[in-house]
């Protein structure tokens, strides 16, 4: 018994390798690729995306693959890792390096103290670039060694203020890693152009600079507005028209400067940012219709052009709301007909006739639930043109003995080559294997027929 359990076993890992492999192999290249053939787009930014935050899927890119400077917009990858690993009530000491920063800043002076929340506001809304680095050596310092980690912020040389900010962007390149990005580098936690030098694990020089791309950019905001456990305060900073705080004996007051919040309707969040070797650059959010649009600008024109970056914003928004709609992916129209399953051979498989050959009946494990809960259907944003591709990958046999939802196989919708939606064929009954006593009895049986 041990061993036949043992082998329903390898047949289930095998079967659900056999998925796993298949889907990684359609998905690795498209994860966040998408195409805009019919789009007919006017638009100045020389990187552009527009992304369904909801699927992760790219509806239209210009040039969105390419690595580029992103300057301010760093600053949302910033503010949610303070939002997941800090606390708001907390106080952030300023260092010298801190206070160094060149404007747009806060002015705050080195061994003052500021609130965490305070803070948020003055990097989200004004852009400030000594907030950055406060918040940045608020949370690096954490992860600095032993002595370094208890020493008061406000005391460290810059060579142990750059140590504190080095870690936060490990903790950057981290998260940017977590969700797909494998074009990003973040050096600096306010966007502030910057190059490093290090050595690879062979020893080679390797030379990087502090860049994203526009899909990756569109894929770390949708992060932020959708899917971190701090999403609901990323919204309600980004979205203030105006914080006012006082702290160390002066008045602030904070006014939003993503001008895209009152633009059109539906628009909730948003960052914009420049620098002479970026441009103006924006990643903004919009809801409406029940679907979610992100847009990611980079390099969208120099002074005099910083109009510019809204005029794209709304005609990629615009485009996404009027050419694209929800479609279920395994609708009537195109789910896969399960009566097309054939029964699968299971070689050494017992059968009702004696040297007869074994088969199994197959289903759709997704459309026969366990439980009685209704499962909502599975959809997309797709543009009127787009199809959907129905692939079936499938065994070819088993060896028994095989266990009634043991499974064989995986229907794959896809779109543009993406794979959003999976089901799972599963064996529909067990099917034991022959061995010696049941041969017995199907020769005994036999004999007493005759």
């Amino acid at each position: 018994m041990r061993i036949n359990h043992v082998k329903s076993v390898v047949v289930r890992l095998i079967g659900g390798f056999f998925c796993v492999l298949l889907l990684m192999s359609t998905v690795q290249e498209a994860a966040l690729v998408g195409k805009a053939e019919s789009a007919d787009l006017s638009l100045y930014a020389t990187a552009a995306v527009l992304l369904d935050a909801d699927s992760g899927r790219v509806l239209y890119e210009k040039e969105g693959y390419t690595p580029m400077a992103m300057a301010s917009t760093t600053k949302i990858m910033t503010c949610i890792l303070v939002l997941e690993e800090g606390n708001l009530d907390d106080f952030a000491q300023v260092s010298a390096y801190a206070a160094s920063m060149p404007k747009v800043k806060l002015y705050a002076r080195q061994g003052e103290e500021y609130q965490v929340r305070s803070l948020l506001f003055s990097l989200m809304l004004e852009s400030h670039n000594d907030s950055a680095v406060i918040l940045a050596e608020y949370i690096g310092k954490r992860y600095l060694p032993g002595e370094l980690a208890q020493k008061s912020v406000a005391d460290f040389s810059v060579e142990e203020s750059k140590q504190a900010v080095k870690a936060f962007a490990n903790l950057m390149n981290a998260k940017a890693r977590e969700l797909g990005c494998k074009d990003t580098w973040f050096i600096t936690p306010n966007g502030l152009d910057a190059t490093e030098t290090f050595e690879d694990a062979g020893g080679e020089q390797i030379q990087r600079e502090h860049c994203t791309t526009a899909a990756e950019l569109a894929r770390i905001m949708a992060y932020c507005v959708k899917e971190s456990p701090g999403r609901d305060l990323f919204r309600e900073i980004t979205r203030t028209e105006s914080y006012s705080f006082y702290e160390n004996g002066r008045s602030v007051t904070c006014v939003n400067h993503n001008a895209f919040l009152n633009m059109m309707e539906g628009a909730f969040s948003g960052k914009t940012g420049f620098t002479n070797k970026a441009g103006y650059c924006y990643v903004g959010a919009l809801e409406r219709d029940g679907k979610t649009f992100i847009v990611a600008l980079l390099a969208c024109g120099w002074p005099n052009n910083k109009t510019y970056k809204w005029s794209d914003s709304r005609e990629l928004m615009e485009y996404g709301l009027e050419n694209f709609e929800y479609r279920e992916i395994a609708g009537e129209d195109t789910a896969f007909d399960e009566t097309r399953l054939q029964p699968l051979v299971v070689e050494d498989g017992q059968t009702q006739i004696l040297g007869g050959t074994a088969r199994v009946e197959l289903e759709i494990r997704e459309r026969h639930p366990d439980t009685q809960e209704e499962k909502a259907p599975a959809r997309l944003l797709m543009r009127g043109d787009e199809e959907i591709k129905v692939d079936c990958e499938l065994q070819k046999h088993l060896q028994a003995p095989v266990r009634a939802g043991t499974q064989v196989g995986c229907i794959l919708y896809s779109v543009d080559g993406q794979v959003y939606f999976t089901e799972t064929i599963v064996t529909r009954s067990n099917v034991e294997k022959v061995e010696l006593p049941w041969c017995m009895e199907q020769v005994f049986k036999r004999f007493l027929v005759l």
